[in-house]
């Protein structure tokens, strides 16, 4: 239950991510909680999500599945935290890229930007894969994926409108979704290619990126 503590924890789960799992309050369980979700990680970049399993941390940790199942009720639960850090990393980098928006001349080479780092961020940590693709098979997680789609667009909506104060309200948002939509979805295709594909697809999506805001 979100507030109540037992033994030093805290339970606690974000808005609208339907994923409970006890968040520890106490430095020695803070460790330990730690412990499972760096362990989680490397399991999941060696073996992928699906095969990725609560015992693998038990054989790799030694932690006893009675105190594994205190923090997290499931694997899925491990996941949502995981995919909440990392898509607060992925926010971070949006932030820096969109703050050089700063005339309507700048969006074309921002939105590649963020392309560029989006796919970045993908292609150098195994579990980003490994935890987007789990995202797509389980409704709770799925949910998190849309929010996290929604948050990006909304920073991608208030930096439209310092540098586009007089377009329409409803043209800033759906031009901002669209937009992080198609990154998102071309990025993610991006990812399952060779890298030098990869490259030529990236390259040939940045070209389709608006050069102003006509389009608003």
């Amino acid at each position: 239950m979100a507030g109540s503590t037992t033994g030093g924890k805290q339970a606690a789960a974000p808005p609208g991510s339907g994923v409970a799992r006890l968040v520890p309050s106490q430095a020695r369980s803070r460790e330990r909680f730690e412990r499972i979700l760096t362990c989680a990680a490397e399991v999941m970049a060696e073996k992928g999500s699906e095969d990725f399993r609560m015992s693998d941390i038990v054989a790799r940790t030694g932690i006893a599945f009675g105190s594994l199942y205190q923090y997290f009720p499931d694997k899925t639960a491990i996941i949502a935290t995981l995919a909440e850090r990392l898509n607060a990393e992925g926010h971070d980098c949006i932030r820096r890229e969109l703050a050089a928006l700063k005339r309507t001349e700048d969006l074309h080479d921002v939105l590649g930007a963020i392309t560029d780092g989006y796919y970045q961020f993908f292609h150098d940590e195994p579990v980003v894969r490994c935890v987007w693709q789990a995202t797509q098979a389980d409704r709770a997680l799925q949910q998190l994926d849309a929010d996290d789609g929604a948050f990006l667009a909304g920073l991608l909506a208030e930096a439209l409108r310092r540098v586009a104060p007089l377009a329409p309200e409803a043209a800033l948002r759906d031009f901002a979704q669209l937009m992080i939509v198609l990154i998102a979805a071309t990025v993610r295709h991006a990812i399952t290619l060779p890298p030098r594909e990869a490259k030529r697809v990236l390259a040939l999506f940045k070209r389709t990126l608006p050069k102003d805001f006509a389009a608003l």
